[in-house]
């Protein structure tokens, strides 16, 4: 079926669903999902069709004279289109079961659709005007679903997550303006044409507005400050979209302004991104670890995770720059691996996060645990994203780790000696973030899944729905699959390599191994699993024929002679992570408050009451005193509006005869 067939008919069923969604029958309505579904899927053969075939228009009318609504595809925007499909697929069926019990299921169904909508639409936007409206009715949408449990907190993070999208919002429309100026045209297509025109300290400028305005979609450090408000706030269907994909319009939009419409730039904006990317992996992992919140701690691996992807965006840019198309491919598809793989498995941690919040009522870690006993399909599929994330094989986070550490160790074939040197340490914070990403992971797995449970929600807990376990066990599959075929989804990758650098980058020698000619390097995670399985099959044959046969006997856990274990005797998530947090104090500012009552001073302790946080730097010495600063002002401006007639009258008479003095 022809691309144009197939976008139209996507579109049409994720209306049908939104329409769907307003009929007053529950049962009936919940096949609105099923619907998404479906778009998905369609969209995903559009994506496909777009990277395998040359750009084409999809849609195009025209709303003046000077002005038409475009939307147009290419290799670039194919990928994006397949990455949001995926995720999508899945989180529709999850949500077949999690709508059941939410509140307003209706509105949700609604802006449930057309949020994503909105994300295929900026995408696969052909010009600016296509595109601000795309981007702004993403961000419109994903307020009101951020803001839709209408509590207090999801209120604030609301208000947070509006002012800081549309601040980005200014900075992507300076862009655009004066990419209009100076090519005169307002198709991305004639932009990159005329490109040449603009003059280079502009480019700079270009640049700089572009990491403002797309990287606070993105949620890069220091412009995170939203997301870990915003992701938790949103109900955990959505919190998946939003973090899974929904943070990729940023990096799209910055690919698609700073690598493919202005075209190679210096060696510095790549060093920029590069640096960008390694403060944000490092510092999102780091204070990942310090949070008890299951979902703000997948929230800021979403920042940890962004970082990566920009290191090898960045290192691309660096090669690009000094004429390594090879180099600069194999890098820019190491980022582009790894927004895939993003998408998988955040959005099954996510769903995971989802499924425990609805059965057990909290998102703390210190409220669950021994969940694992009442949840093992939830429990196996977030092990699964929790081994994914941590980059480990044979899941597909290690792949795309993998490829980016070699576009780190490429630099030393760089020109320039300052990318020789930061190249090579940026790996080294990859290092640090994929070490304790592990450490985080752990706490996040092993305090809310195994032990016994801490709270009376934990321990009444239940197995997800059946829709729900069918969308995560889609992602695991996933997981699996896009870690033991690296050498297939290169394949899928390369046309928007190619696009931008002019180069494949790499060969996939067959689905399952991947070669990298520039560092004679290999990677075949099939044969690393085959290996994996041989081994530990070799260690249980050995171990039963060395311990002969033995009957087993199930015995209570040791207890140091204590009558029987209580939750408390458990390892709690903040001590697990104090020794980490002792060792970065310089960068966690901890406090502490330890409050003591006694039956008779000093001798009889009645209670110990300990409470200690991590100071938020950037909340308290960036983001604090400019609200601060904005509301003081604000109230002396505030004086001008006193509701007086006559005043207004007075301001109105004041203007004209400016406008007559000056005018003239």
């Amino acid at each position: 079926m022809e691309t144009e067939s197939l976008f139209f008919i996507g579109v049409l069923c994720f209306l049908s669903a939104a329409a769907l969604s307003l009929l007053p029958m529950p049962k009936v309505r919940s096949f609105n999902y099923i619907l998404s579904t479906v778009g998905a899927i369609i969209f995903a053969a559009t994506g496909l069709n777009l990277m395998t075939g040359s750009p084409e228009i999809l849609f195009s009318s025209p709303l003046n004279s000077m002005m038409d609504f475009v939307y147009r595809g290419d290799a670039l925007s194919g990928f994006f289109v397949i990455v949001i499909s995926i995720l999508t697929c899945a989180v529709s069926i999850y949500s077949i079961g999690y709508s059941k019990d939410v509140g307003r299921a209706a509105l949700m169904g609604v802006l449930y659709n057309v949020f994503i909508l909105s994300m295929y639409a900026v995408v696969l936007s052909g010009n600016i005007v296509t595109f601000l409206i795309s981007w702004e009715t993403m961000s419109v949408v994903s307020y009101f679903l951020v803001t839709f449990s209408r509590d207090e907190k999801s209120v604030k993070a609301g208000l947070v997550y509006a002012v800081m999208t549309h601040l980005g919002t200014a900075f992507i429309i300076a862009v655009f303006m004066i990419l209009y100026k100076y090519t005169g045209s307002m198709d991305f297509s004639g932009m990159k044409e005329f490109s040449a025109r603009i003059p280079l300290h502009l480019k700079d400028l270009i640049f700089v507005f572009s990491i403002i305005g797309f990287g606070t979609k993105a949620g890069i450090i220091p412009l995170h400050t939203w997301l870990p408000r915003a992701h938790p706030a949103a109900p955990s269907n959505i919190s998946a979209l939003m973090s899974g994909v929904m943070i990729k319009t940023g990096i799209y939009g910055f690919i698609r302004v700073s690598m493919d419409i202005v075209g190679s730039g210096p060696e510095w904006w790549g060093m920029v991104i590069v640096v960008v990317g390694a403060v944000s992996s490092v510092l999102g992992v780091m204070y990942a670890l310090m949070e008890h919140d299951l979902k703000r701690l997948l929230a800021y691996h979403s920042v940890e995770n962004i970082g990566i992807i920009l290191l090898g965006v960045g290192a691309s840019m660096v090669f690009m720059s000094g004429g390594f198309y090879k180099l600069s491919a194999i890098a820019l598809i190491a980022g582009l691996y790894h927004t895939l793989n993003h998408a998988v498995f955040k959005g099954l941690l996510f769903l995971g996060a989802g499924a425990v919040l609805h059965t057990a009522k909290t998102r703390n870690m210190e409220e669950l645990g021994g969940l694992l006993k009442v949840m093992p399909y939830t429990g196996l599929f977030f092990l699964i994203g929790s081994i994914s994330i941590c980059a480990l094989p044979p899941f597909n986070g290690f792949v795309s780790e993998w490829l980016t550490f070699q576009s780190m160790l490429i630099g030393f074939r760089s020109s320039s000696a300052i990318s020789k040197i930061l190249l090579p340490l940026c790996g080294a914070a990859l290092a640090l973030t994929g070490a304790l990403a592990a450490a985080c992971f752990v706490k996040a797995f092993g305090i809310s899944f195994l032990g016994m449970p801490r709270s009376g929600h934990a321990e009444h807990a239940r197995e997800a729905s059946f829709s729900m376990k069918t969308g995560m066990a889609f992602l695991a599959l996933l997981c699996l699959l896009f870690g033991i075929f690296p050498g297939a989804v290169v394949s899928v990758i390369s046309p928007a390599s190619f696009l931008l650098t002019g180069s494949y980058g790499m060969e996939a020698s067959g689905p399952g191994v991947l070669r990298i000619g520039e560092t004679l390097s290999a990677l075949s995670p099939l044969a690393l699993l085959v290996t994996m399985v041989i081994m530990s099959f070799a260690t249980m044959v050995f171990i039963r024929i060395a311990g002969g046969k033995r009957r087993t006997e199930h015995r209570d856990s040791w207890d140091c002679g204590m009558p029987a274990l209580t939750p408390r005797m458990q390892y709690s998530a903040a001590a697990f992570t104090k020794p980490i947090r002792l060792i970065f104090k310089k960068i966690y500012m901890p406090t502490r408050e330890v409050k003591i009552s006694y039956l008779l001073k000093p001798f009889f302790v009645k209670a110990i009451e300990y409470r200690g946080e991590i100071t938020p730097f950037f909340e308290q010495y960036i983001y604090s005193p400019v609200t601060d600063f904005i509301h003081k002002h604000a109230g002396k401006i505030r004086l001008l509006q006193s509701g007086s007639l006559h005043l207004y009258l007075g301001y109105i008479l004041i203007t004209l005869i400016a406008l007559l003095v000056f005018g003239t």
